[in-house]
């Protein structure tokens, strides 16, 4: 008896990306009996996916594989009977991360593309777009499920469980992996030799350490990769992290590992300070990213290129493939495969709300993830973790109601961002910037636009020779 073949939607199918997806699918030929493979795009995205669409015909003809795979700006028509659906889309493009990160920091207040103002600014874009994508998929592909990569991933995946109602929904991220080579590394101990523990949020989680022994490791982990005279030596292998040392006495303290987007938190002062510089230099990461592209590109034109580049590792994707193509196998096979995702809450962490998303070690099911328990946090990472959950939730509501005042509030609770004017003066330029992204405050960009002359010509100022405005 024949295997039911898979239908595998990818949305934001022309991202650089893609090369890595298509290769962990190979990687797992034996175990997903691929049929279909759609990769969806938007009209402004249309170059970039015939070119990548092309790339991944000639990986899996490489493969010796005859999946069909189809290149479409018709989302409905791609999404119609899928099994599985990939979201990897960035609103606005590569020129909306760049407005994230240069409006703040012409303010001297950190810009980024997960944390902080701009953060905050990509769940405002990127939430109603994925709940847009789940009224299709109830329609289109009630059984389906949802495998979000799409930063931010923690609030879009919260967003899609629970206004979207789709509790068949995963959010991954490639930041645990880094961590777990990591460690590996640093203990010169292969696959299989230890065990993770993460709990927390989407870039914002601990973890600790266990050899095959049992033997809790967290401790001389810290010692060898944070202690001052080692700190040099660890590469975490994230590309889009500025590796500032953490202060060796605080995480010694905390007896858990951070995650390496604690530094925006933990060293925010050096960080900031860094990230000034690059703006000042024209080479914001979003900007670098960018030119990371147009190389890719450009060798995916190749068409004698028919597998991944190594160049690829320097946009910031590592180990994606394993993440997505890992989970979807998990989850098709039922391997209860031990991953880092964001699920519900369900009482794993007990310092934050049952129902909240957070992003913990689970087993994967074919039922979805069984997140592992954790229980409490110590105080010095619970009243962070509570703020940043609290942040999170404003985002949401502000993102589906078009709230100006939920929006102003996110802006004050989240750490790095100043509250008072300076908050609600970036929170203006950055919905002037946006505005054809952000139908949700069209009333109120037009009250600025209307009343607010200087914080037009503000915004054009900052963003001129750094985009091709309109």
């Amino acid at each position: 008896m024949s295997m039911k073949k898979l239908k595998l939607v990818t949305i934001g199918g022309g991202s650089s990306y893609t090369p890595e997806l298509i290769e962990g699918l190979i990687k797992r030929q034996h175990e997903l009996p691929v049929g279909e493979l759609w990769l969806v795009d938007i009209e402004a995205g249309r170059e970039k996916q015939n070119i990548v669409g092309a790339m991944a015909k000639r990986m899996v003809k490489a493969a010796g594989l005859d999946w069909d795979i189809h290149l479409t700006l018709d989302r409905r028509a791609a999404l119609k009977d899928a099994d599985f659906v990939s979201t990897q889309f960035r609103v606005g493009l590569l020129d909306a991360r760049i407005k994230d990160e240069c409006i703040p920091l012409a303010h001297g207040v950190l810009g980024q593309e997960t944390n902080g103002a701009g953060g905050m600014f990509k769940a405002l874009r990127t939430i109603p777009v994925i709940l847009d994508i789940i009224n299709d998929m109830r329609e289109l592909c009630p059984d389906a499920w949802l495998v979000n990569f799409t930063n931010p991933a923690g609030m879009v995946t919260e967003a899609a469980i629970k206004y979207g109602r789709w509790p068949r929904t995963v959010g991954l991220c490639n930041v645990p992996f880094s961590h777990i080579e990591q460690a590996k590394k640093t203990l010169d101990l292969a696959d299989g030799e230890l065990s993770f523990k993460f709990a927390g949020l989407n870039h914002f989680h601990w973890h600790r350490v266990w050899d095959r022994a049992g033997q809790e490791r967290t401790q001389e982990l810290i010692d060898k990769i944070y202690s001052p005279d080692r700190q040099q030596d660890n590469d975490e292998g994230l590309q889009n992290i500025h590796q500032i040392p953490f202060f060796y006495e605080q995480v010694k303290h905390l007896a858990l590992l951070p995650c390496g987007y604690h530094r925006y938190y933990y060293q925010q002062d050096a960080m900031l300070q860094h990230s000034v510089e690059e703006y000042k230099e024209n080479k914001t990461r979003g900007q670098v990213v960018k030119e990371t592209e147009q190389r890719l590109f450009e060798l995916y034109k190749d068409p004698a290129l028919d597998y991944k580049p190594e160049e690829l590792s320097l946009r910031g994707g590592a180990h994606y493939s394993d993440a997505a193509c890992e989970l979807i196998a998990s989850i098709y096979n039922n391997k209860n495969t031990t991953m880092v995702v964001s699920t519900q809450n369900n009482g794993v962490i007990s310092d934050l709300p049952y129902d909240a998303i957070v992003e913990v070690s689970s087993a994967v099911t074919s039922h979805g993830p069984e997140p592992f328990y954790w229980g409490k946090l110590p105080p010095a990472a619970r009243g962070m973790i509570q703020l940043m959950k609290a942040m999170e939730e404003t985002v949401i509501e502000a993102a589906i109601s078009g709230d100006y005042g939920a929006a102003l509030h996110a802006f004050i609770i989240n750490p790095l961002v100043p509250g008072g004017d300076i908050a609600r003066q970036i929170l203006d330029e950055l919905l002037l910037a946006h505005k054809d992204y952000l139908p949700q405050f069209a009333g109120k960009i037009a009250e600025i636009e209307k009343y607010q002359p200087e914080t037009v010509a503000r915004v054009k100022s900052v963003l001129a020779g750094r985009l091709s405005l309109n």
